[in-house]
Formats: structure tokens, C-alpha cells, sequence
């Protein structure tokens, strides 16, 4: 019993020295902004063909000086689900433009792009046309 107590004792003295070594760390906030760039093309009317290589654009001009993620991702969207089609990644958010190549996929006028930077940001609706598909 003598050894139950002091092993608990000893065992109490080591948690309360930790807890009160972690709190006396002082906490320092960051501020971060999240940055949602809006995408320019493709715009609504927009139509690509698969297999065709092209530039989306999006607008930097009032990106903050404090981002919290500056790598991009560009996924392709179909009828409003994201689909796990990635067309680009690990870019540089505040380059404003990457290319990418149009994949294969099923004709339709329901597309959109979903550009991740710290938040997605979806372009218009616009075609993509291709091989009959």
C-alpha cells in the first residue's frame, strides 16, 4: 500500500509539473487570411474540346499579404459534384493562370472548375465537347 501511494504521488507530482510547464508557454496568435481568388476563364460560354490544353485564369488583384495556403488545385466539376478529376496541382496560387489538358470525359454544358487555394472557388458553368463520348 505504502508503494500504491507513493507511486501515485510521484506520478501526480509529474503531471502537474508538466501541465504547468505547458501553460506557462505563451500563445501566440497568427493571424491567417483565407484567400478565394475568382476564376476568369473559363467563363459562361466557354467550350473546350477534350484532349485540348488551355489556360485557366483567375484574378490575384486583391490577394492578401498573409495567405494560408498558396498551393493550388484545380478539380473539374460536373453538375454541381466535384468529380476526383485533378487538373492541376501544387501551383502557386498568385501566378493567376495554369495550364491544363482537357480530359476525356462525357460531353456536356455542366462543367465547372473548382479552384482550391485556402477555399474553392467555382468558375461558371461552361462545355466541353469531345469524341463523342
Amino acid at each position: 500500500m505504502k508503494f500504491t501511494s507513493t507511486f501515485f504521488a510521484t506520478t501526480a507530482a509529474f503531471v502537474a509539473s508538466v501541465l504547468a510547464s505547458a501553460s506557462a508557454t505563451p500563445l501566440t496568435r497568427t493571424t491567417r487570411t483565407v484567400f478565394t481568388p475568382p476564376v476568369t476563364y473559363p467563363h459562361a460560354g466557354t467550350v473546350w474540346f477534350s484532349g485540348q490544353t488551355h489556360n485557366v485564369t483567375w484574378d490575384t488583384s486583391e490577394a492578401p499579404s498573409q495567405i494560408t495556403n498558396k498551393l493550388g488545385r484545380i478539380l473539374l466539376r460536373k453538375d454541381g459534384v466535384t468529380t476526383p478529376l485533378i487538373l492541376a496541382e501544387n501551383f502557386d496560387i498568385l501566378l493567376g493562370r495554369i495550364e491544363v489538358k482537357v480530359p476525356l470525359v462525357v460531353e456536356g454544358s455542366d462543367y465547372q472548375l473548382n479552384l482550391f487555394g485556402d477555399w474553392g472557388d467555382f468558375s461558371p458553368e461552361f462545355t466541353i465537347q469531345g469524341y463523342g463520348i
